[in-house]
């Protein structure tokens, strides 16, 4: 089920959380379809943003993934100061064909099919698992790869016969994020998935510490209002949570109508989440891969504030849209990056997809500037 490998050296251990008095910049990564790997972006005012590597990879999609390339990383910091890196195990250009029907340029095949299995049966993007990563510097990190289609525990789905499917029949395994259960006290990843060509959901397991093994079975944790035959009525993609006080939000894609980032709250973890009706982040045109971040207070004159980034794939050029909140209440839009008028902006790339934000220290932001201007160098 589960493949371990490590890049570089990264001996496990524990660091000092930093207090967000001590910290004072961010790292954002985000993947893109022409390479499929992991891009990272830093800044220090938490509105200018620069890519490292001058937006090149700074791991290579078919360095880590079954599938040759990966999709929707999500970063988070752990309790004991680690950062956990989960990606989506997927190419969505493994093929010449794939990449023709899509119109992009594809330069390397690695696979005949237009998916690794039947798009009739199995779905648009289907895929098997996720990357698991973790590293106390985010430079060297240590590896899992993780493979739904290899458990054997019931995925409590059924066909329309009432024929238990099992995981081995899974369609895809998407969008993985990464939050800590403070009760279970455990690594919470929560993450998209479907059985076979079905509807869309959100599942959870829990992790070990070393982001090396499941150490619970795969469990709903999110679905659409049932319909009048008993599924949910619609898919829900993209999961993002963040704890505030002593309520978690969760911000979800709803495919009820066009695609569109939604809000739900919870006082647990694993729910029952009620949905937000009023929420608007006055985005019309299809959206998603929702990520709520706090802006540092330094930043903010001590003002708790949040960020739900978002991405705009219907807009052209492809863009990021941004919204604020203190209330969790009411959202207030600050545009799109570069935009006139917003204070959004980026340096030196483009067309970034599936994004997600963590705190650094300035230390720890400096030390990557100087490790990747070091290996451009080189």
């Amino acid at each position: 089920m589960a493949m371990t490998a490590s890049l570089g050296i990264n001996a496990q251990k524990t660091n000092k959380v930093p207090t967000e008095a001590e910290m004072g910049a961010y790292v954002m990564v985000y993947h893109k379809d022409a390479d499929h790997s992991l891009h990272m972006a830093l800044s220090y005012d938490s509105y200018t943003w620069t890519s490292l590597n001058d937006d090149k990879p700074v791991i290579a999609g078919d360095t880590i993934a079954m599938q040759y390339g990966i999709r929707d990383p999500h970063i988070f910091r752990g309790p004991d100061g680690g950062f956990y890196l989960a990606m989506t195990d997927l190419h969505i250009f493994g093929s010449n064909a794939a990449a023709a029907s899509e119109g992009h340029q594809n330069t390397k095949v690695y696979r005949t099919t237009q998916w690794e299995r039947d798009g009739a049966a199995y779905g648009w993007g289907n895929n098997r698992g996720l990357v698991m990563m973790k590293s106390f510097d985010l430079i060297h990190w240590t590896r899992t790869n993780l493979d739904f289609s290899k458990l054997t525990c019931s995925t409590g789905v059924t066909d329309m016969h009432g024929t238990p499917i099992p995981w081995s029949e899974v369609g895809c395994v998407w969008a993985p994020e990464t939050v800590y259960d403070y009760e279970a006290r455990h690594l919470l990843v929560h993450f998209t998935t479907r059985m076979k060509n079905g509807t869309e959901m959100i599942y959870y397991i829990y992790m070990n510490d070393d982001f090396t093994q499941m150490l619970s079975e795969p469990k709903l944790l999110f679905e659409a209002p049932l319909g009048k035959n008993g599924v949910p009525a619609y898919t829900v993609i993209d999961s993002d949570i963040i704890k505030v006080g002593d309520t978690y939000h969760l911000f979800y894609v709803s495919h009820e109508h066009t695609a569109t980032v939604k809000h739900a709250t919870s006082k647990n973890i694993t729910g029952p989440y009620v949905m937000d009706d009023k929420y608007d982040d006055g985005e019309k045109q299809g959206h998603e891969a929702p990520n709520c971040w706090k802006r540092l207070s330094i930043h903010t004159d001590g003002k708790d504030t949040y960020v739900v980034m978002f991405d705009n794939y219907s807009r052209r050029p492809h863009n990021f849209g941004f919204v604020e909140t203190q209330d969790f209440q009411t959202f207030k839009m600050i545009g799109y990056f570069d935009q006139e008028g917003s204070p959004m902006k980026r340096t030196n790339f483009s067309e970034q997809k599936h994004a997600a934000v963590a705190p650094l220290t300035v230390k720890e932001a400096k030390a990557l500037e100087k490790y990747w201007a070091k290996k451009k160098k080189n």
